[in-house]
């Protein structure tokens, strides 16, 4: 199929796109990356009349840090944060995520903006964002800027907080420090570079005896939205992860997902799958702790 007959706006800056945004509405869609948009419109799920090209907005393209937080700008190319050896330590759970988004093609033109706007469930950046428990920055013409936690942002299946008007500017991940920091990331899917069945993640601490003293993790495929689970993730602070612990943790957590039924998984196959690999990860990621120490 091809898409509907729609107009194009190049943007000149933030404040062009905004301006725009504000004038169109919900008629309007933004493209940066265009990985998720441009298929959809092809099928004609996505009719938009208006497109705003965002991509030469070099406000859009900065990274920063201050030593707590470090800042991507919603229009980074996944490919640069990929290759972006300088992330490894500071945000490698993201590092680890997008060696499972898609293909290198993909991820050459694919943002980490567009990603996270495009909500799939079972999208692997989304769920580091859920996570790490990342901060979007909204902007809009009449509003200006807010910001809105992973938890409030991801609303259900490709469904957001982003109003019609607002545009994704920036994303902020909290920098973990300290020794003794490990991440894991794991997903199936039928073919390599496929939308993942389940997905799960993980990040923690140890200290010198392997005593967890921070953690944090989720999975995705199994809800409307990645899930994280910070409740689950106290009751692990301040024991040992053993295998068992892990099982028990993965099958707790599994117990608040509602996946749902399609033509290709049962919900009760993504929820076995999901329990298996969210155990699988908390052990990894300890692992990984163990080996940085």
């Amino acid at each position: 199929m091809k898409a509907a007959t729609f107009d194009y706006v190049r943007a000149e800056n933030l404040e062009h796109a905004l301006s725009v945004l504000e004038e169109v509405g919900s008629e309007s869609k933004l493209i940066a990356g265009g990985q998720s948009l441009v298929p959809m419109m092809a099928m004609r799920l996505a009719r938009p009349s208006l497109l705003i090209d965002i991509n030469r907005l070099d406000e859009l393209k900065q990274l920063t840090q201050d030593g707590e937080t470090i800042r991507f700008g919603a229009c980074i190319r996944q490919r640069d944060i990929e290759f972006n050896s300088s992330l490894d330590k500071t945000v490698p759970l993201v590092k680890k995520a997008l060696n499972w988004v898609g293909h290198s093609q993909t991820r050459n033109m694919g943002t980490i903006g567009g990603s996270l706007s495009f909500a799939d469930p079972s999208a692997e950046l989304p769920l580091a964002a859920q996570v790490l428990g990342a901060t979007m920055h909204l902007q809009s013409a009449a509003s200006g800027v807010r910001s809105v936690e992973a938890g409030e942002f991801f609303l259900g299946p490709m469904y957001t907080a982003i109003a019609e008007t607002e545009c994704l500017v920036a994303i902020d991940f909290p920098i973990w420090s300290g020794s003794g920091i490990g991440t894991a990331f794991t997903e199936v899917s039928i073919r390599k570079g496929d939308f993942a069945i389940a997905s799960a993640a993980c990040q923690l601490q140890v200290d010198a005896q392997g005593i967890v003293r921070r953690i944090a993790f989720g999975a995705g495929g199994v809800n409307g939205a990645p899930k994280a689970f910070p409740k689950l993730a106290e009751k692990i602070v301040g024991k040992v992860l053993t295998t068992q612990l892990a099982q028990e943790m993965a099958n707790e957590a599994i117990k608040q997902c509602d996946p749902g039924s399609d033509t290709h998984n049962t919900a009760q196959f993504r929820k076995s799958l999901g329990s298996t690999l969210l155990a699988r990860v908390l052990i990894e990621a300890l692992e990984n702790a163990m080996g940085s120490k």
